[in-house]
């Protein structure tokens, strides 16, 4: 439950409710389609004027940007995906976006064209965005950029129950302190107790949201591995299904490959896929949070 718009619970400052999307910048948009279709998103809308275009199912919505303005500068053959924002949704964005720069967060230049709508956000990890959008039962940030896609479902199904879980962040080695910070006084989120832990990929830090229904996980470099590409960044999407292993099975069928090594196979706790072209990952996670619409 969330405050009165302009009357944000003490321990919500910005009036954070779930997460509105996921965005990808990319110069494959077709490959990345093709990826995000295998594991059951559906195309639903194309960008009014830019190349871009949003993918749905169940509560998920998932932005593919290939205007040039948004693709990674570096020309790394490692990594030519990225996940370029996370939009909050919140219960009202000009006031989330006042209260975050209070606090100390860095405003993003305006990126909206004429006749677009303008998304307040600010600087996150890397060269990613924070976004804040005001998404309320009746109106959408969608109905203004977007035109939907013939005969395509507006809200199709998840498949398998799937929902957005939390985002993975690589983080620099001895900054888990500083990143922690960030979040607790931009955003009131907090750090899990030491041991508590999700999926099959624990190590690392992890924070919950203050509205309780996603986290972010903060990993700081492997300390057996090369750390050549090893960027402050937003490595990958974490979704929550009721039953793993039914939605990996579910998944193998639609083509998905996962990693089945010793430590990280597919379990009732979690699964990780392999690492697709670009350096596209996604992450399962045992989760029975009641997906937001």
């Amino acid at each position: 439950m969330i405050a009165q718009k302009g009357n944000p619970e003490p321990h919500n400052p910005l009036g954070i409710d779930g997460i509105e999307f996921i965005e990808y910048a990319t110069p494959a948009p077709l490959a990345l389609g093709a990826l995000l279709e295998q594991v059951g998103f559906v195309l639903t809308a194309r960008h009014r004027s830019r190349e871009v275009t949003l993918y749905r199912q169940g509560s998920m919505n998932v932005i593919v940007n290939a205007d040039p303005r948004a693709l990674p500068h570096a020309g790394s053959e490692v990594q030519s995906t990225i996940i370029s924002a996370i939009a909050l949704r919140v219960r009202d964005a000009d006031m989330a976006y006042r209260r975050a720069l209070e606090r100390g967060a860095w405003p993003i230049a305006t990126r909206a064209g004429a006749m677009e709508l303008n998304i307040p956000g600010v600087h996150g990890a890397g060269d990613s965005i924070l976004y804040f959008v005001d998404r309320f039962r009746d109106f959408s940030i969608y109905d203004v950029d977007f035109k939907p896609v013939a005969a395509a479902p507006g809200n199709p199904p998840a498949i398998a129950g799937l929902h957005f879980f939390g985002v993975v962040q690589a983080i620099g080695e001895g900054r888990a302190n500083e990143w922690i910070d960030f979040y607790q006084q931009l955003m009131d989120f907090q750090p899990l107790p030491e041991g508590r832990s999700f999926g099959v990929m624990p190590r690392g830090v992890l924070l919950e949201s203050p509205c309780h229904s996603f986290y972010l996980q903060l990993v700081e470099p492997p300390e057996t591995g090369a750390t050549r590409h090893w960027d402050e960044q937003l490595l990958r999407i974490g979704m929550g299904a009721p039953d793993v292993p039914a939605a990996v099975r579910e998944l193998k069928g639609r083509g998905i490959v996962f990693v089945d090594r010793e430590g990280v196979q597919p379990s009732e706790k979690g699964a990780l896929t392999q690492l697709y072209k670009g350096g596209v990952s996604f992450e399962l996670v045992t989760s029975r949070l009641e997906a937001r619409a």
